[in-house]
């Protein structure tokens, strides 16, 4: 299995090499890819430098050209394919099928992954993709049931890359209207869920308020610690009852589930987070390279070890780690 780490900056992107990743996934600073904030992303420059850097490692450098282009701006969209294929990135991750027929007609060469904005669910779908478009690897959605991913390599030959650890998304990953209902900015198109210039903390004597464009997503009492506010990470009333009821701010962590992944068959694990800081992509692969490393080297022996556990705790959101949909009792 490979270890496909987030670099939204150079700084990332050497720290991720340094600490073990196999690959790291990065993005264009502009609305093709799906973490378009200010402050992140590749230049030419960066770009280039970023992909000698892994490369004289040996290892690979992933683009994600992961949003749906707009009509009016479809050139933006194919002008980024054509300098991704230009750079010499390992492979693209794409989400817009328009965008795959555009990739395998003008760049037969570039590998073309699909990214979990694609929304490939099932192996239907996945195989789909590889007939038309070429697709050599997919991303799957945080979605499935362990059963459902295991049922997914059975029945594809397509590489298949599962998350591992970071941030979950709303449980519609590709189809998410939340962010661009109450902000206008379509994550989707531009790249921006919950937009910083957006985002609010407002004290008050009921507690601290979060507010996305106005709109109040939480309320925090003093000994709770604040998370970002995203719409689907809210606390909303529900039946006379306050709870996360679309989905609660914590963070995937599947290492005990490695020797199954393993075993099944799963080609890659994804680390989240080209959002976060240098310093979060260090520690998390740091702590995923040793994971791997034990498991791949023995799995019958391998065991999650304490301090493991207690790492990747201090970088999960809100300090809570969770198996999300792979073992989940829903409400």
């Amino acid at each position: 299995m490979e270890l496909v780490c987030p670099a939204g900056s150079l700084p990332a992107l050497k720290q991720a090499v340094d600490q073990g990743a196999d690959c790291v996934y990065l993005g264009f600073r502009d609305a093709t890819n799906a973490r378009n904030f200010a402050g992140l992303n590749f230049d030419e420059k960066t770009l280039q430098e970023g992909i000698a850097y892994a490369h004289s490692r040996q290892r690979k450098v992933l683009l994600a050209l992961n949003t749906y282009p707009l009509p009016d701006s479809w050139k933006v969209w194919t002008e980024a394919v054509d300098r991704a294929a230009r750079y010499g990135v390992d492979a693209m991750i794409v989400a817009d099928p328009g965008l795959m027929r555009y990739a395998c007609d003008t760049h037969p060469g570039l590998r073309l992954h699909l990214s979990v904005q694609g929304s490939a669910t099932n192996y239907d779908a996945i195989n789909f993709y590889a007939r038309h478009f070429h697709i050599a690897r997919v991303v799957l959605p945080r979605v499935l049931s362990i059963e459902q991913v295991e049922l997914v390599v059975k029945n594809t030959d397509v590489e298949i890359e599962v998350f591992g650890f970071g941030s979950l998304c709303v449980m519609v990953e590709g189809r998410c209207a939340l962010s661009s209902y109450v902000t206008g900015k379509a994550p989707n198109n531009s790249g921006v869920c919950s937009p910083a210039s957006a985002v609010r903390w407002q004290p008050t004597p009921k507690g601290l308020e979060s507010r996305l464009n106005g709109v109040l997503i939480d309320r925090y009492a003093d000994s709770e610690k604040a998370s970002y506010p995203t719409l689907c990470k809210g606390r909303y009333e529900v039946g006379g009852e306050i709870y996360y009821a679309i989905e609660e701010p914590a963070s995937l962590n599947t290492l005990e589930l490695l020797p199954r992944l393993k075993k099944m068959g799963v080609s890659a694990v994804k680390i989240e987070g080209r959002q976060r800081s240098p310093a979060y992509t260090a520690a998390a692969t740091r702590v995923w390279r040793a994971a791997l490393d034990s498991c791949l080297n023995d799995e019958v022996a391998y065991i999650v070890r304490p301090e493991w556990v207690e790492a990747l705790g201090k970088l999960a959101e809100g300090q809570q780690q969770t198996l999300g949909a792979y073992y989940r009792s829903w409400k």
